[in-house]
Order: C-alpha cells, then structure tokens, then sequence
C-alpha cells in the first residue's frame, strides 16, 4: 500500500481505534469542534504508540509474518477499523445526549459525524507536521554533533537540543506572546468601572469617601462583590427581620504585596465592624478575583444579615491560567489573609468573638486549603471551611478521598465516620455521618460530573476510582475507560465548557444553602422557609 510510504500502518489502525474510543461519553456534553479536537488529539496519541511500538518490533529483529499473510492480516485490521469508526460515529450523537439527558438539556442531532471527523483530520495533520519537524530537527542535529562526539553520544544529546529548542519555542514565544495578550485584555477588564457600578454614596461602607481601599483598586470582580449583595429589604423580605451583611474585599491594585493588602483588609474589616457579627467567612476567591454569589449569598441569608466575609484579590487572569502563571502568588496571598484576620480573631475573647469560616470555590478551594496548617491552628482552631469544587491537586481533599471510610464511593466519600470531613451535593451527604461532626468542621461541595474535581493524570493508565458502581447520579452509564483516551476526555472536559446550573463545574445556590446550614447550624429554619429561600436566591442570582 502506498499510504505506508507516508504514514505509519500500524500507527494509523491504532490511531483509528483511538478515535473511535473518543467518541465514548465522559463528564460534559461536548461541541462538535471539542468533540473533533479530542478525536484528533487522540487520533495522534494513537498513531504516536502504534508508531513506537512498530518502530521498536523491527529495531529488535522480532520475526514478522510473509509478506502474503501481513497484507492479509492488515485488509482485515482495515475493515475492522473502518467498521469501528462507523459504528460509533453512529453511537456518537447517542452518547452526547445520554450525558445531556442526565443535566436536562436537549438532544443534538445533525451533522456531527462530519464536523468531527474533518475537525479530528485537521488537528492530525497540524500534529504530525509538527512531530515530522522536530524528528528533522533531531536527525538534523544529531548529524551534526556526529563530527565532534560519538554517534550514540550525537543521539542523546541531539534528541535533548530538540527538547529543548522546542520548548523554547514553545514557552518563550507562542505561550509568552498569548500570557501577554491575555493579560491585557483581562487587566483592562479588570480596571474598567461599568456605569452601574460607581463608588458607594454611603462614605462609612467600604469603597465609600471613608474606607481605606479605594474603589478604583477593588477591581471589576471585587466592585461586582460589594455593589450586588443584598441587602437588608432583600433579605428581610425572606426571614423577617433581618441586617445588612458587611463585605469587605481588597483589589490586586490596593497595595504592594499579599502581606500589605492582607493588613488593609483586616484594618478595613475593624472599621466597618466586621468582627462585632455573630459570624464570619474568609474567602479565598477564583483566578479572576470572582466570589460566586450564590455561595456567599446563600449564607448571608441563612444567618439574616448577622455576617461579614472579607476577600483579598491575587489575580485577574482565568483560574487555569492563575494556576499556572502565579499559583505561588495565589497561595502566599491566601497564606497573608488568613494570619492576619485568624491571628486578630484568635486574640479576642472566645465568648464575644464571630464564628470563623472559610470560604473557597475552584482555584480558591485549592488556595484556601493551602492558607493554613493544622498545627498552627491546633490550640485554638476556627470553626470551620466550606471548599467547592475542590481541584485535584488539592492535598486535603486527595488525602481524605483516598482514605474514604470502606463502602463509601470515591465521589461521595465518608472520612472518620464523618467526625471532621464531610462531603455533599444536591443528592446529599452531609447527614451521612456515623457519629457526631464536632466543633471543626469541613464540608466539601462536590458534583460527581465535576472534571476539575475528577481529572486525574493516573487515567492515562488506569481506571479512576470514581467509575466504579455505584456511580453518581448525574455521570452517565456508559461512559468507559480506555487507557489514554479516557485521560484526554477528562482533560477536554475541564475545558469543555460551563455544565447547567447544578452539574459538572456549576454550583446553585440551593447547593450552597444545603452546605452551608448543615456547616454553620443556624436556627430558625424551616423546610417550608428553606423551600422560599432557594426560589428566592434562584432569582437573586441571576439579576
């Protein structure tokens, strides 16, 4: 065959299998053009492996059928993997909508085989144009160094030059040229004042004519935060009598360094008595500087206004981003926030002292996690911490989940008989416990079709655990693992886009006020009264 002139046989059939794997559901409805760049990425892994793996049978001399029998043997593998790939392009729209039933969204149909297909062969060949140009670049250089070293010595260190000579490429040029573009476009966001959102007329709140931090240095999310809370009316219009919560947030631009805006938050914090409230959360927010509304309001309402949060920004580029360009920066910002509001609050008498919470979603579950160690807070611990969407890289949440109570499933776990840890979402958990949760408490909030959450770099080779029957409720039933495949779905579905309110990275607020009423324990609540405030926060949040 004259394809094998070209390409790679047994890279090809592998390759098709790979794509055909792709099509397998995973945690988020796909697009047609993310459905596409998954096939193709896994359409190249599988010809890298099908490549390698020939490459190495013939460098090792290993015997290989006639030449009649091989092109026998590879008619078959075709038909196989052409029968393959019809069959579950067939399925494909079948799967997709198997994970959107689950989340309430319509079914697809149409021209999905096509898109994918051509979207896939594109991205295969921009791959492999890039693969053949850095194995001409290592041939090239090898050559070259063959005059000097020893040919073996030449392939070592060539194969290193182009390593290295594509990584510079790569890192010093294209990711810097798109870090720089980023960044400008979400610095100028962040320091636009939209006209609905001007400096507080009232000179005593926070951004006001008295405060310490400024309106123009809170940033767009930190404004967003402080202008559309509700307010008193708001809230008591659900509880009856109620208080206008304290919120205080201290902008990336407000001060010098993490240590600097962590002292401005505390004085700004002291000053519109934040500590004088019967409760108190410390948020660590996302990338963006973004606190989610409906985690915050939900437990403003809970406890009828009688609360303050404080914030302090660490960034305003997109979390995925923030974690790879200034994730030092996020943990030593949330480190400096918390040793300084624990350390005031742990100096004030026990008896007249607010509750202390903290706060964390995504990237800031992560960064809150990390704001703190145990035995610094051993002798006189806060209350507790609600962390939502947990990444996984999260020390905390990996320790607890792999050291689940027995029986429990990887993605509602149960730690210690629920003493310390809980975890929930809106299929519950938090009343799961076996024995009493104590004093210091952790609540996780957590979907099952959660891939921030559930990626793992171990489903390159081997089944996550969170697969395993049962599943959870909003994760479909077919979805398979597969070595390789399975990893860059997941990976693709970080990715993939926003899921509906209540699944995969989307957190409601009738979540919030599940976790936060079984963290904090505030009373007066009935389910008829709990039933009004989640239609009420259902429409808060989305104004």
């Amino acid at each position: 065959m004259r394809l094998g002139h070209r390409f790679s046989i047994p890279g090809l059939l592998l390759g098709t299998v790979f794509f055909a794997l792709s099509l397998t559901p995973s945690l988020i409805p796909r697009s047609d053009l993310m459905q596409g760049a998954i096939s193709g990425v896994s359409f190249t892994a599988g010809y890298a492996v099908g490549a390698l793996c020939s490459w190495l049978w013939r460098y090792l001399g290993l015997p290989t059928p006639a030449d009649r029998a091989r092109r026998l043997l590879l008619w078959i593998a075709v038909a196989v993997c052409g029968l393959l790939v019809v069959a579950f392009l067939w399925r494909a729209s079948h799967w997709q909508n198997s994970v959107r039933a689950l989340m309430g969204l319509e079914e697809v149909s149409g021209g999905r085989p096509l898109t994918v297909t051509l979207v896939a062969l594109a991205l295969f060949l921009l791959l492999l144009a890039i693969g053949r140009l850095f194995r001409r670049t290592f041939f090239f250089l090898s050559r070259k160094l063959e005059h000097v070293i020893p040919r073996r010595v030449s392939v070592l260190f060539g194969l290193l030059a182009a390593f290295w000579l594509f990584w510079a490429v790569v890192n010093d040029v294209l990711l810097s040229a798109a870090l720089r573009t980023v960044d400008s476009i979400y610095q100028k966001l962040d320091a636009g004042i939209q006209p609905d959102m001007q400096a507080p007329t009232d000179p005593d709140k926070p951004g006001g004519a008295k405060s310490l931090v400024r309106w123009q240095d809170m940033g767009h999310q930190g404004r967003r935060y402080l202008a559309l809370g509700p307010t008193a009316t708001d809230i008591g219009a659900v509880t009856g009598q109620a208080m206008a919560p304290i919120r205080v947030y201290v902008g990336l631009n407000a001060a010098e360094t993490p240590a600097e805006r962590a002292r401005l938050a505390l004085e700004e914090l002291k000053r519109v008595g934040g500590f004088s409230r019967s409760t108190l959360v410390l948020i660590t927010p996302t990338g963006t500087g973004w606190v989610d509304p409906g985690g915050i309001n939900s437990v403003e309402f809970l406890h009828r206004g009688d609360i303050a949060s404080v914030a302090a920004q660490y960034s305003y580029l997109p979390s995925p981003i923030a974690l790879m360009t200034e994730d030092a920066y996020g943990r030593e910002t949330a480190e400096a926030l918390f040793q300084s509001i624990y350390g005031y609050w742990r100096e004030l008498p026990p008896e007249s002292r607010p509750k202390l919470y903290l706060f964390g979603l995504s990237l800031g579950a992560l960064n809150s996690d990390r704001s703190f160690d145990f035995y610094d807070i051993i002798d006189d611990p806060f209350h507790g911490a609600l962390w939502t969407g947990p990444p996984f890289r999260s020390d905390t949440w990996r320790d607890v989940t792999a050291h689940r109570d027995a029986g429990s499933p990887a993605w509602l776990p149960q730690f210690g008989g629920g003493a310390v840890v809980r975890f929930g979402n809106h299929f519950g958990g938090y009343e799961a416990g076996r024995v009493p949760w104590g004093n210091f408490r952790i609540a996780y909030l957590q979907h099952a079709s959660d891939p921030i959450v559930f990626f793992e770099p171990e489903a390159l080779f081997r089944r996550p655990a969170w697969m395993e029957v049962p599943r959870g409720p909003d994760v479909s039933p077919d979805l398979q693992w597969y070595p390789i495949v399975t990893m860059f779905q997941l990976a693709a579905d970080m990715h993939a886009g926003i899921a509906p309110m209540g699944y995969g990275h989307s957190y409601a607020p009738a979540d919030y006020v599940r976790a936060w009423l079984a963290l904090t324990e505030p009373a007066g609540w009935s389910e008829q009264d709990l039933e009004w405030l989640r239609e009420k926060l259902a429409t808060f949040n989305a104004r």
